[in-house]
């Protein structure tokens, strides 16, 4: 079996926190009520598309999005689009608002409060090394 080298580059976008190899995410573990309320948040996330989603109406203008302004960028059809849409919305990560023929989707207010307070860390240092060199 012949071995092939491998090069490891370093990405200048993506940062290291000094001394902080495995912080922790959490400062105690999440109750059972907590892990119960977060779930359907992950779920919901835990797909390329709807992550796209999320990330296409938090940053288009008005932080709001119709179907139609969805559908071309993600090269999908409006019924596949409006199906991961409403479960988002059913979620609580989106919510919904019909005008006329068309609805428009927008990041709920507190909508991803939980899941920053989970994945956000009280131990993280302040000083970042940038893994560029």
């Amino acid at each position: 079996m012949s071995s092939t080298a491998v090069s490891i580059q370093a990405r200048p976008d993506l940062q290291l926190l000094a001394g902080q190899c495995c912080a922790p995410l959490l400062r105690q573990p999440l109750t059972a009520s907590q892990a119960s309320d977060l779930a359907p948040i992950l779920k919901a996330l835990a797909d390329p598309i709807r992550l796209r989603l999320v990330s296409m109406v938090a940053a288009h203008e008005r932080n709001e999005a119709c179907v139609c302004d969805l559908t071309e960028p993600l090269g999908l059809t409006q019924p596949t689009i409006s199906h991961h849409l409403k479960i988002l919305v059913d979620a609580g990560i989106f919510t919904r608002d019909k005008r006329g023929k068309w609805a428009y989707y927008r990041l709920a207010p507190s909508a991803l409060d939980a899941l920053s307070s989970v994945v956000s860390s009280s131990v993280v240092s302040s000083s970042v090394v940038s893994t560029a060199q």
